[in-house]
């Protein structure tokens, strides 16, 4: 009891949103303390890390053979246990910059459609960083909560998450997940979309940031007002040379087009699996949306068109998630009633 109170005295329990993209933390009583991409830089051949985050991103694509940039998270899970334990131990460190009694009590968003021995995964990791408790929310549920969302009324709201990994779609009603749907096709997919369409329509080979660079100034669901281009810089695979060329908004739609489609077709399987009762409500309130990729230009415009529904992008959409899984923290009922069994 003593030992726990120590902790408590000296810990700050934490949430963290651990996206594929982009890592998340909350700390209890401060807020997001930090934000930085999932990415982690270590020495080839060992688990030896050299920078996490941003650091860390800024050598993807550039590391000499003795460096490798990871993404330790794929698909929104853990695709390399060792390195995503040393990033999420890192972030701890960073953001309590000091002491070793730090054992906070961490609430971790997950997708709703891993598996449990992916769940004992995160909490594993969790725990060797130094957690004391741990508790799992479901991103969807985090999101609404982080979206504001009136989740314990008995009525429908519908979610749709869009982060780097997953694309989340969810009913939540009495605080409870009614259906809920997770495709690994989201940002990330949007990317490597945009990649393999240069590289078959104009021998054009760019990178993976490269890639996310184009899409967040060029691509779009939906045409813009005023059509756009945008110069690119990468190497030509017919005679191996870097190239820079111009390419037009239509193009990037194009490239853009399965994977956006199939975000479209989840919300509408999502509408049809829905109970009649909860469904009347959705199309009174409309469709939430949250996570990065609902910042694509038109996606609200284009899931609207095809549904017929009103959409609303949340408020901060990237920090949903974090800032819903930081709310249940400081509520200890709402914790109970929306995180995972153990």
């Amino acid at each position: 009891m003593l030992l726990g109170w120590i902790y408590g005295m000296f810990s700050n329990d934490l949430a963290i949103d651990l996206g594929t993209a982009n890592t998340l933390i909350y700390v209890r009583g401060k807020g997001i303390v930090l934000s930085e991409p999932s990415v982690v830089a270590v020495k080839k051949g060992t688990s030896h890390v050299l920078k996490v985050g941003r650091e860390a991103k800024e050598m993807v694509g550039r590391t000499p053979a003795s460096i490798v940039a990871i993404r330790p998270l794929q698909d929104g899970v853990i695709a390399d246990f060792d390195i995503t334990e040393a990033m999420i131990r890192a972030f701890i460190v960073k953001i309590h910059n000091r002491k070793t009694l730090v054992r906070p009590r961490i609430v971790i968003g997950i997708p709703s459609g891993i598996t449990q021995v992916e769940k004992r995964a995160i909490r594993d990791c969790a725990e060797q960083a130094g957690a004391r408790e741990i508790y799992l929310i479901e991103e969807p549920m985090a999101a609404s909560i982080g979206a504001g969302l009136p989740i314990h009324e008995p009525s429908g709201n519908m979610i749709v998450d869009i982060g780097g990994g997953t694309t989340e779609v969810a009913v939540i009603s009495l605080a409870g997940i009614v259906y809920s749907q997770s495709i690994r096709i989201a940002g990330d997919e949007m990317d490597e979309g945009i990649i393999q369409y240069l590289k078959r329509k104009f021998n054009l080979l760019v990178g993976e940031r490269t890639a996310e660079h184009i899409k967040i100034q060029a691509g779009s669901a939906y045409p813009f007002d005023e059509p756009r281009k945008i110069e690119i810089k990468g190497r030509d695979l017919m005679d191996g040379i870097p190239k820079t060329m111009t390419v037009t908004d239509s193009d990037i739609r194009e490239a853009l087009h399965d994977p956006i489609y199939a975000i479209v077709d989840a919300v509408k399987t999502a509408l049809e699996r829905t109970p009649p009762e909860l469904a009347a409500d959705i199309a009174e309130k409309g469709i939430v949306m949250t996570g990065g990729g609902s910042l694509l230009h038109g996606l609200d415009t284009l899931i609207g068109l095809e549904t017929h529904l009103k959409m609303t992008i949340a408020e901060d959409p990237l920090s949903c998630v974090v800032l819903g899984a930081g709310k249940v923290l400081d509520e200890l009922d709402l914790l109970k009633s929306v995180c995972l069994e153990n």
